[in-house]
Formats: C-alpha cells, sequence, structure tokens
C-alpha cells in the first residue's frame, strides 16, 4: 500500500527539498524478495546497492542488489509478488550530460553489457572499492548465501573472481567494508554476518494473535564475521582468528573509522540482539573488543538492541566522530555522542530523536548536510520486519511499510524532524526502506539519495536545496595517475577565512547494507573562500592544502600537500 504523493512547501516556499525521479532518470528496479507463504528470515532483510564510478567518468553510477526465490530453484511464479523481468543485480551508468551540473539526471541500465544479466544469489548489500589498486572500482556483493568480488576489467565489465581471490563466505552475510586495517596500502575487507538460518533449521514464529510472522534475530545462532586480509596480489587471507575477530554477533552494520585517534583504522559493528562491537585496532594485527568499556555495546539503559543502519560523524562539531544507530519499532534510534576521549555517551534523549523513531523500525541512514548550513543533518530510511498488526487488519499485501524520516540539525545536539510536504514527495509514501545510498549524483554541490524498498521500487532523492548554500567537494585518493584509488578512512579538516572548521571521513561503508559516494561534500554555511584542508590519511601521514576554491570538486592526492602536524596536536 502507498500513501499519496503531495507536493511540498521546502525551505523558503520554493519547492520541496528533495523530488522523487527514480522513473524519469531511468531507474525502473524493483526488489523482489520471493516471498511465496513460508515466512524465510532472509526475505524480510534485503536489500542495498552501492554507489560507484565504476567507468571511471567522473560521475557516480548506481548498483542495486536484487533477491530471488527462496529456496533456489523454485518457481518465482509461486510468488505473492511475481517478478517483472529478469532476478539479477542491476547497474545503471549515469549518463547525465558532463558539464550540466544540477540538470535532469539520466540513468541507462547496462547490467547485462557489464556482466550482471544472470542470477548470482540471494542478494543482501555491496560494498565499493578498489581491492586490487588498479584505480577502478570494484564490487563485493554479499548474499545470503555464497557472496560475490567483482573485479572491474576496466572496458565497462566485470568478472566474478571470488573463488580466485578467496573471498567468499558461504554464510548469511549483510554488511561489508573495504578498509585497510594494517595500513600495508591495500584494501582489507571486514564482512559481517548474520544469523545460521537455514530452510531445513526453519523455526515457526508467530505475532501476538497466534498468526504466522517473520521470526526475529534470537531464534538462531548469531554468527561470527570475517576478515579478510589483502595479500597484495589479487587475493585474500582469512585471518578472522589471528585477528581476535571470531567472536559471533548477528553483525547487520559495520564502519571503519579512528575512534581512539592513535592513527589505525578501528571497526564498529552493529549487531541485532546483542552487544554492539566496538574492535580497536592494537597495531600488531588483532584488535579487542571495546565497545563495553567505551560506552557504545548497549544503550545508557543497558540493554542491546535490533541495530540495523550503522552511521558515524561529527555531527556536533566538536571535531571528534560519534556514533547513530536506527533500532526496531519500540527501541527508539540511538544516538552516541563522543566525549573527545574515544568514550561514547548515549545522548538519544532529548536530541528530538527518541520519540520520533519510537514507532518506528529503522535501516539505512546517514548524517548528511542537506541544506549546506554547515552542520550534519539524518535521514533514516523505515520499514518493519515483523507484521503491523492494523495493516493485517486491513488485508494489506505487504503490511510492513513505514515512511522515511528526514531530521535537521538544529544544533546544540538536537534535530527536529521535517515534515513531510517540506521533506519532499517521497517522505508521504509509506514503503518498505532497507538501504539508503548518499551521493552528489548531478554534481550540483549537495546530497542525493538512493533508498532501497523490500518488495518495491527503488527511489531516487534529487536534492534540490543544498546547492544554494556554500560547498566544497573533495576527494582523496592515493597512489599515481590512473592507478590512484579512493582512501577510506581518511580525515579531513576544511578551514574558512573565518575560521569556521569541519571535520569529515571518507565513509563509503555506512548506512544499511550499501556503500556511498567515495567523494566528501562539506556544507559551509556562511563560511567564505578560501579555504585550507589538513588530511590525516590512514596510513598516519598529514599534508594540507591551501587556497582551494569553494564550489567545486577538488582531487587530492597522497603526497600532493605540504607535510603537516596532526590537527589534534598528537
Amino acid at each position: 500500500m502507498l500513501l499519496a504523493l503531495v507536493a511540498g512547501a521546502g525551505e523558503g516556499g520554493a519547492g520541496p527539498i528533495f523530488t522523487e525521479e527514480a522513473d524519469a532518470a531511468g531507474i525502473d528496479f524493483v526488489h523482489f524478495t520471493g516471498a511465496a507463504g513460508h515466512w524465510y528470515f532472509p526475505e524480510i532483510a534485503g536489500a542495498g546497492g552501492a554507489l560507484l564510478d565504476y567507468d571511471g567518468d567522473g560521475d557516480l553510477d548506481v548498483f542495486l542488489v536484487q533477491g530471488t526465490m527462496l529456496p533456489p530453484g523454485a518457481d518465482p511464479a509461486r510468488a505473492h509478488r511475481p517478478p517483472a523481468g529478469r532476478l539479477n543485480d542491476r547497474l545503471y551508468r549515469n549518463d547525465t550530460p558532463r558539464g550540466e551540473p544540477g540538470g535532469r539526471l539520466r540513468f541507462t541500465d547496462v547490467s547485462e553489457a557489464a556482466g550482471f544479466g544472470v542470477e548470482t544469489g540471494y542478494g543482501m548489500g555491496a560494498a565499493a572499492g578498489d581491492y586490487d589498486g588498479d584505480g577502478r572500482a570494484d564490487l563485493y556483493v554479499t548474499n545470503f548465501g555464497s557472496n560475490a568480488l567483482w573485479r572491474n576489467r576496466g572496458d565497462g565489465t566485470f568478472e566474478d573472481v571470488t573463488a580466485r581471490a578467496g573471498a567468499d563466505d558461504p554464510r548469511w552475510s549483510v554488511a561489508a567494508a573495504f578498509f585497510d586495517y594494517d595500513r600495508d596500502g591495500d584494501l582489507d575487507l571486514y564482512v559481517g554476518n548474520y544469523v545460521d538460518f537455514g530452510f531445513a533449521k526453519q523455526v515457526p514464529c508467530l505475532d501476538a494473535t497466534g498468526r504466522r510472522d517473520y521470526c526475529g534475530p534470537k531464534a538462531y545462532p548469531p554468527l561470527p564475521d570475517r576478515l579478510l586480509r589483502n595479500r597484495g596480489d589479487g587475493t585474500f587471507d582469512d585471518v578472522t582468528a589471528r585477528a581476535g575477530l571470531a567472536a559471533p554477533g548477528a553483525a547487520l552494520g559495520v564502519v571503519a573509522a579512528d575512534f581512539d585517534r592513535d592513527g589505525w583504522l578501528d571497526l564498529y559493528v552493529a549487531n541485532d540482539g546483542t552487544p554492539n562491537f566496538l574492535w580497536i585496532n592494537r597495531r600488531d594485527g588483532t584488535f579487542e573488543d571495546q565497545a563495553l568499556l567505551r560506552g557504545c555495546a548497549v544503550n545508557g539503559d543497558g540493554m542491546a538492541e535490533a541495530s540495523m543502519g550503522t552511521e558515524f560523524a561529527d555531527y556536533d562539531g566538536d571535531g571528534d566522530e560519534d556514533l547513530f544507530l536506527t533500532h526496531l519499532e519500540g527501541e527508539t534510534n540511538t544516538l552516541y555522542r563522543n566525549d573527545g576521549r574515544g568514550m561514547f555517551l548515549d545522548r538519544t534523549t532529548g536530541s528530538g530523536l527518541d520519540r520520533a523513531s519510537f514507532d518506528r523500525t529503522g535501516f539505512g541512514t546517514a548524517f548528511f548536510d542537506y541544506d549546506n548550513d554547515g552542520r550534519l543533518d539524518l535521514l533514516t530510511v523505515n520499514g518493519a520486519v515483523r507484521t503491523i498488526q492494523r495493516l493485517r487488519q486491513a488485508r494489506d499485501p505487504l503490511p510492513f511499510h513505514q515512511p522515511d524520516q528526514l531530521f535537521r540539525n538544529a544544533g546544540g545536539g538536537r534535530f527536529e524532524a521535517v515534515p513531510a510536504a517540506e521533506a519532499g514527495p517521497a517522505f508521504a509514501l509509506s514503503e518498505v526502506g532497507r538501504g539508503a545510498l548518499f551521493g552528489d549524483l548531478d554534481d550540483d554541490g549537495d546530497v542525493d539519495v538512493v533508498v532501497t524498498n523490500n518488495s518495491g521500487p527503488a527511489r531516487l532523492l534529487v536534492n534540490r536545496v543544498g546547492s544554494r548554500n556554500g560547498w566544497i567537494g573533495l576527494r582523496l585518493r592515493t597512489g599515481a595517475g590512473a592507478l590512484s584509488r579512493d582512501e577510506p578512512g581518511t580525515r579531513i579538516e576544511v578551514r574558512a577565512a573565518g575560521g569556521e572548521r569541519f571535520v569529515r571521513t571518507v565513509r563509503p561503508a555506512t548506512s544499511y547494507a550499501s556503500s556511498n559516494d567515495p567523494r566528501l561534500l562539506v556544507g559551509l554555511g556562511a563560511a567564505r573562500g578560501p579555504l585550507s584542508v589538513t588530511a590525516t590519511w590512514p596510513d598516519g601521514l598529514v599534508e594540507s592544502w591551501s587556497g582551494l576554491a569553494a564550489g567545486r570538486y577538488h582531487a587530492l592526492r597522497r603526497g600532493g600537500g605540504t607535510p603537516a602536524p596532526r590537527p589534534d596536536g598528537r
């Protein structure tokens, strides 16, 4: 069931903040769950996607992950909602004319030509990164069942190198992140695994009225995750046990950042119904879980929550990275504020995010500055995982849908819900939201969003207000010439002539089962240029650039700046 689209008023009465343009832009993707009355747990969990520049032309393309029939080989015609076409992952090439920033977006489905024209598994999510150092973005697709590593050949096609690279995980994987944990210059891969569900192991779960429903994670044993170390020759070594990461946890989200500010990337893992992990990098190839010690394993009431969407950023502008997680209906989402020493405090109460999320189940999410006023706002994509009784009673064929939410950062640690009439027509829809992919798709200096819906169409939310304010775009790259690649985990500090400071981190692997724009887009608010940028690379090198102009993107390469001390003085 969908609620009617409404016209928005937007900021200043100039139209909605976001317009929904998927169909007009050529993105015709509709997710398929394969649901046929068996209530298989994976049906309600997927799926996400990735934003990446697969063809190297400078703009963002869109990759969306598809489901299949369960169990494999079953007839799709038996599903409640039979598919309209082939059940394969889809790659949409961005064909928006260059030199027309902010113009109407145009995408072309190139899935078959790129090598994605066949069914490859029951998809959950995707991570993008240049694992082989050839300057081209590759894809890792997580599945219920074997995963897939797709190597970008550079000629518009991808090849499945999973077996050759040693990158598979045959369990139920959802989250994944490329990051360089050992500072050797190659991107390693963390794979977050969920629970040990199988068709022969299925538990019959019921709702409060005694009718069949989807199970929760506690019906099945949680699985351990997997850390794959990049050998530098196109293959990976499973170092999970050696690294101390073999604890089971029902992972649905993972982010990589230097949370303790020691110059080495750590991992925060969001677990569904069990305490979250904060794996602190010991700098010797091993990690230690310090989530409980640092205050981010459970919420402020000491309760483990149903963590799904996972995000970190400096939402309060104090120079350190905070955490945000989306949760199950009845729990509220959780905002953890970093005290500056890598210790976290639950600041959900009083933030404006508690009551607003109590009756929603959140998935995809991100801190992003939709209006470029210099403060990071927040979006959450919502959709239930257990049947909503009022919808079932109304005989709704998809009784899991909920509206998405946009929150404006009001300063002082508070967020305000933006009314749907102002946020845009898509926020008046009620759908089963899952993934959210954030990036500047039309290169006009503001963040757009692709939303994926379980058993529904993808939505393309085009930002119509952000580029009215000042901004600067940054792409942080390692390597020379055609072999350079994006460097996740790089932390930057932008300073304006008036002393304003903005701290951001390259973080493609956030949200839920999704991968975002590898570039950084920093809203400047009232700040003016010229601008200076200090970058702290994942290997500890610190460099600065000065005299950068606002209103455009800049490519900053490691080794191309002026050596500088760490911004925090360490």
